[in-house]
């Protein structure tokens, strides 16, 4: 179904047209004042230019076509032009009951088919997930879901850091500490000897050991190089190690993920791409762009209007070694030639923004994608403590992912270890808790900006928390119990009594947040509706006798109006990737 601003713009355009004006200029927002009025237009302001006329006039003029529409209860021409409208009850109730019974719940859907490839998570093998990772993760999961809920084709696609300098100091350190092992003889014969089992423990030790000691010692620097050139020319042994270093990385990545409820439809790394960089190199030396620079094989990406210094791209190095660029442009063609894809999205740190724009610029002026394809870069902010400084554990170091996630679900395991409302095992639902906080508390921030980790607030029952919002759920849930109502029921709501006009009017809003937060990239689109539909729906259950209501068409309706609410809520929490608990 449409939202509700579409119909609404459908209308005020057929009354400036039929006012003698252009119906472009009818386009309907959600008024920033409920107080005054629920939606508004202010075409008749821009207008006022194109036909040499006070604003007032025009609006007066469309106000005059609107008057006897059936939609709104009240139409006003306020200086110095803007139309102000508020909808009859009835049209409230109208919109609720197709919101109900639409299969998409009120989610627009998109006009022509589209299809995304989300690339998000950027986890690096042989690297613990930590907190630097979580945004990325959480953040893309969020949109992935938005988008299909609009009725796209989407793609998640974990996208590996697995083919660069990292793996070679890593290989290079594992030779210094196991010589002996058959995969660092120079006759390794992957069909006859074997790699020794990957313990996780000093995998995780070795890249961080490596990449200090290649600063100081210059002969390891050289060999790690070395054996960078080694792995990527697929050279027997270090190639083998490598295949088992990635799977075990993989295994403890996805651990990880699944415990955020973070899933990828690919799980493709750099090396899935480094197959397509002959034929990118063949590319870009064909149309010209290509050259040396210092031994380095580069291309101008620097464009006219630049307000910042946009260096060459590298695509080789000069021991012709491939880098980040090279893969991020090797998968650009991998994912052209599997999805034709009409949006690439990228999530990582914003430090990266320059990365992405000399890339992205390489890939259009190469033709790797049409001009039409949109490319685009999401940078988010870092996830800080109190001083604003990037979160750290309480020793100074990094916090791993999985620490992390252990410290939110304790947390909200100590708030519910005396509830006795918990009919689930309780352990699962203070995961689910722990898990909405820390969702709810990065995804309720705009993308670009840090935010300040707070747990305590975070977990918090009241305000805008993950918390508040799952036990909004679950009153509605023990309401509906106690009435003998499915969750799923798409009882009719029969009117609009007063108490529950805010509320019915922040469902029929619902579908715009899904249209901002893909247009935007920033699920915060999503936390804000559902958090003040929550919010609204508190306030309705305070002020009204829903179980107790005589009136039996009132009571039926506020039934109705209460499993639309949570339908509506569990649907905007689950493309937040966040889980409901039955009670709490």
């Amino acid at each position: 179904m449409k939202k509700i601003t579409s119909k609404l713009t459908e209308a005020v355009a057929e009354a400036f047209e039929a006012a003698g004006y252009d119906p472009a200029l009818g386009t309907v927002t959600v008024s920033d004042r409920l107080d005054l009025c629920q939606f508004q237009c202010n075409g008749a302001l821009s207008g006022a230019k194109i036909y040499h006329k006070a604003p007032i006039m025009i609006a007066s003029d469309v106000v005059e076509k609107l008057s006897a529409r059936r939609e709104f209860s009240k139409v006003e021409a306020v200086p110095p032009g803007f139309i102000n409208l508020t909808l009859t009850d009835g049209y409230l109730v109208e919109i609720l009951n197709e919101i109900s019974a639409d299969e998409n719940l009120g989610v627009p859907q998109c006009e022509a088919p589209e299809t995304v490839v989300i690339d998000y998570g950027g986890p690096n093998v042989a690297k613990p997930l930590h907190i630097g990772h979580l945004r990325s993760a959480i953040i893309g999961e969020s949109l992935k879901r938005t988008a299909r809920a609009t009725g796209r084709t989407v793609y998640g696609d974990v996208h590996f850091g697995d083919w660069g300098t990292p793996y070679g100091l890593t290989i290079a350190e594992y030779k210094v500490r196991h010589p002996d092992w058959a995969c660092f003889r120079e006759d390794f014969d992957p069909s006859k000897d074997t790699v020794p089992d990957i313990d996780e423990d000093e995998m995780n030790e070795i890249y961080p050991f490596a990449s200090a000691k290649s600063k100081q010692d210059e002969d390891f620097k050289l060999t790690s190089r070395q054996t960078v050139v080694d792995l990527q020319n697929r050279k027997a042994g270090v190639y083998d190690l490598w295949k088992k270093i990635k799977e075990v990385s993989v295994e403890s990545v996805k651990r990880n993920y699944e415990r955020l409820s973070v899933d990828f439809d690919y799980w493709y790394g750099e090396s899935d791409a480094d197959v397509y960089t002959p034929e990118l190199i063949k590319i870009l030396t064909e149309k010209g762009l290509l050259y040396e620079s210092d031994g380095a094989l580069v291309v101008d990406v620097s464009e006219d209007g630049d307000k910042i210094t946009v260096p060459p791209i590298i695509v080789k190095k000069s021991d012709n070694s491939s880098i980040y660029a090279t893969f991020d442009l090797d998968t650009i063609i991998q994912r052209e030639r599997d999805f034709k894809p009409d949006r690439i999205w990228y999530l990582t740190d914003k430090r990266q923004n320059l990365h992405f724009t000399q890339v992205f610029r390489c890939a259009k002026k190469a033709g790797l994608v049409p001009e039409t394809t949109e490319l685009r870069h999401l940078g988010f902010g870092a996830v800080t403590g109190p001083d604003g400084k990037p979160y750290k554990t309480r020793d100074g170091g990094v916090m791993r992912l999985s620490d992390l996630i252990d410290t939110v679900e304790q947390a909200a395991f100590e708030k519910l270890k005396d509830s006795e409302y918990i009919s689930e095992d309780r352990r699962e639902a203070a995961h689910k808790i722990g898990i909405a906080a820390l969702k709810f508390g990065d995804l309720s921030n705009q993308p670009s900006k840090d935010y300040i980790f707070d747990l305590d607030r975070f977990l918090s029952f009241d305000g805008k928390t993950g918390t508040y919002l799952l036990y909004t759920v679950t009153r509605i849930n023990s309401i509906l119990k106690k009435a003998g109502i499915g969750y799923d029921e798409k009882a009719r709501v029969g009117g609009i009594y007063g108490g529950d006009r805010e509320l019915a009017l922040l469902l029929a809003l619902s579908g715009e947040s899904y249209e901002k937060a893909f247009n935007d990239m920033a699920p915060s689109a999503l936390c804000e509706s559902a958090y003040n539909i929550a919010a609204a729906f508190s306030k309705f259950y305070h002020d009204t006798r829903i179980l107790t209501e005589e009136d039996a068409d009132k009571r039926q309706s506020w039934l109705a109006l209460c499993a639309l609410t949570r339908r509506v809520l569990v649907k905007l929490l689950d493309c937040l990737a966040i889980e409901t608990v039955e009670n709490m």
